[in-house]
């Protein structure tokens, strides 16, 4: 019960931190720099120009209906995290509205503004995807949209950030909401990077006629724990033995001599491999350390 609270309260803190972080991206260099946001907070931003009223108030008015609907679509520690992540967001857009009078004004290079927007605004959100939580808004949307008339989440949400952002060029101006598109952007992939994990390792599947000769030299040579799967071609029907190891990236090049000097025909697939979690995973500065079999 005293980690169950522990992990939530470390998780709430998370949303918090990362909602001040978006806000101050917002604060600090979006407003004053008069670009927009996909979403609600692209709205809230929209109508803070127009008409002087609070982002943060804004976006929570717009979440409430939202929430009421989709309360159905969501598990119960995502919908709480939702609340919890859309009351932090409005609340962090008020707290830090004045940061341009105390810290002075931010850069004039709108693209720089537009740079650090899209960098701390996917740190933010990056904090809180990662441990389940959201801020509502077009992810609400995009779900509600999935579950009752099977619209795919990923393109729901890129129509309705496309269509805030284009809306914006008539407020804003064309050349402001293209900066808008390059603050968004850098956002997405900020926020991947975030959810993704910091550490990234590299897992290879060998498909190899000496895959016992081969498993017995990783582990002896690279102290690696190796997979023995069962697979089956599809063209010749033959069943074979397929190995599957994850190694860190500076370690790479000699599994790959270790394949190439037992096996040269061996065929090796390699891809990132993130976050790699589970018992004799470790993380330190020489990457990752397995010595499970």
């Amino acid at each position: 019960m005293k980690h169950k609270l522990t992990y939530h309260f470390r998780n709430v803190l998370l949303i918090f931190l990362g909602s001040l972080i978006f806000s101050f991206a917002i604060n600090y260099f979006t407003i004053p720099s008069h670009l927009s946001e996909g979403g609600f907070t692209g709205i809230g931003l929209l109508t803070y120009y127009l008409f002087r009223w609070s982002p943060g108030i804004v976006i929570f008015v717009l979440n409430i209906p939202l929430l009421l609907i989709g309360y159905k679509v969501f598990g119960k520690q995502t919908f709480i995290y939702t609340i919890i992540g859309i009351a932090a967001v409005s609340l962090m857009l008020e707290v830090t509205t004045d940061l341009p009078k105390i810290w002075g004004p931010p850069p004039h290079d709108t693209l720089l503004c537009a740079l650090y927007t899209g960098v701390l605004s996917g740190i933010g959100l990056g904090l809180i995807f990662r441990i389940g939580g959201t801020t509502g808004g077009a992810d609400i949307i995009a779900r509600l949209g999935n579950k009752y008339l099977g619209w795919s989440v990923g393109r729901t949400m890129f129509l309705f950030d496309f269509t805030a952002i284009f809306i914006s060029i008539f407020i804003i101006g064309r050349e402001k909401a293209m900066y808008t598109l390059v603050a968004v952007f850098i956002s997405a992939r900020v926020i991947d990077f975030v959810i993704e994990g910091l550490s990234a390792s590299k897992a290879a599947t060998i498909i190899s006629n000496k895959p016992q000769e081969l498993a017995g030299f990783i582990t002896k040579i690279m102290n690696r724990g190796v997979t023995i799967l069962e697979g089956r071609g599809g063209y010749t029907g033959k069943t074979r033995e397929v190995l599957y190891v994850v190694v860190a990236p500076n370690e790479l090049p000699k599994l790959k001599q270790i394949v190439d000097k037992i096996d040269p025909q061996a065929f090796v697939v390699v891809h990132d491999a993130r976050d790699v979690l589970g018992e004799g995973f470790t993380f330190g500065n020489g990457g990752i350390k397995n010595n499970n079999g």
